[in-house]
C-alpha cells in the first residue's frame, strides 16, 4: 500500500474501476510525481498552471516520448476527474502526437535464420512469437492444455484485453 492515505484512495478507485495492475501501478507513479514536483501541494489546490508546468516540464527537462507524456496526462486527467471530482477546463495542453517512422521489417527468409539459431524453449518462444502471432506475455502465459496438435490449433487464454482466442500453428514451425 501507499504511504500516503490520498495515494491509498486513488488506489482504491483504480481497482474499483477495474483498471489493470499495470495501469495502477503507472498512474500511481505520475500522481506521486506530480504531487512532488509541485513541492507536495496537494492536488486539490492545485489547477492548470501547475498541470501544464509538470507536463513541459517532462517534455523539456527529462525529454521523455510522446506516449509517455499522455500517460502522465492520463493519470493526471483520472486523479481529477474521478478523485478531486473536478473536470480540467481549458487546459494548453493537448495529447502529444507521435512521430511517424516507418516500421523496420525482418524478411520471412531473415526471420527464420534467426530462429534456426535458437534452441529449446527460447527456440519454441520465438516460433510462437512470430509464427503464430503471440504476445510476449501470451506466449509465455501459455499452458500445454492450450496446445492441439490433432486440429493444429492454439487456444490462447486470457490475451490483450482479457479475451481468449484460437489461431492457428504454422505447420512448419511444429517441433519434430
Amino acid at each position: 500500500m501507499p504511504a500516503s492515505p490520498f495515494l491509498a484512495s486513488v488506489r482504491t478507485e483504480l481497482r474499483t474501476r477495474r483498471y489493470s495492475i499495470k495501469t495502477e501501478k503507472v498512474y500511481l507513479y505520475w500522481i506521486k510525481h506530480f504531487i512532488l514536483f509541485n513541492d507536495k501541494k496537494h492536488p486539490q489546490d492545485m489547477g492548470n498552471h501547475e498541470i501544464e508546468r509538470f507536463l513541459n516540464h517532462l517534455a523539456i527537462n527529462r525529454e521523455v516520448s510522446a506516449a509517455t507524456q499522455n500517460q502522465a496526462l492520463c493519470a493526471i486527467i483520472f486523479l481529477y476527474r474521478y478523485i478531486i471530482q473536478k473536470e480540467i477546463i481549458g487546459l494548453r495542453y493537448s495529447f502529444t502526437k507521435r512521430e511517424q517512422s516507418i516500421p523496420t521489417v525482418l524478411t520471412h527468409d531473415e526471420a527464420k535464420s534467426i530462429i534456426n539459431f535458437l534452441s529449446g524453449q527460447y527456440w519454441l518462444i520465438a516460433s510462437l512469437l512470430y509464427g503464430c502471432g503471440l504476445r510476449i506475455n501470451e506466449a509465455l502465459t501459455l499452458r500445454i492444455k492450450d496446445l492441439n496438435l490433432n486440429d493444429n490449433t492454439l487456444f490462447i487464454f486470457r490475451g490483450k484485453g482479457k479475451k481468449d482466442r484460437y489461431t492457428l500453428l504454422p505447420k512448419s514451425y511444429i517441433p519434430p
